[in-house]
């Protein structure tokens, strides 16, 4: 079972930096996944759920939570990338299910699209 542990995790403001400029883009379902090779052995995760487009702080963690969830889930068939997740105001609207099945097609075509590089 993968964990989620805090070396998954992108915190410093400069990893984010990298993945905005140099990043591949997917959208879809309410959400942008932007992906960027790393250098550290492992893939990670970062979050950018804004405040402006999902108010209310119940709905913000709870994007969050399902985000990390799947990502744990799918961790082992990432190569070492970091991951940045933006939300968009009409995520909000969806219900959980559909969030999750929104990851699950980013996370496929992450997937493919590193994995056709190396």
């Amino acid at each position: 079972m993968a964990k989620f542990s805090r070396a998954m995790k992108m915190n410093k403001p400069g990893d984010f930096t990298r993945v905005f400029r140099q990043a591949k883009r997917a959208a879809g379902g309410g959400l942008t996944v932007l992906t960027v090779r790393n250098s550290v052995g492992h893939p990670r995760l970062g979050l950018a759920v804004a405040k402006k487009h999902i108010k209310l702080a119940s709905n913000r963690n709870r994007l969050k939570r399902i985000i990390r969830e799947s990502f744990r889930q799918h961790q082992s068939g990432f190569e070492d990338i970091d991951i940045v997740v933006l939300s968009r105001a009409d995520v909000v609207k969806q219900p959980s299910k559909q969030v999750w099945a929104a990851l699950e097609q980013h996370w496929k075509t992450v997937a493919g699209q590193w994995q056709k590089e190396s």
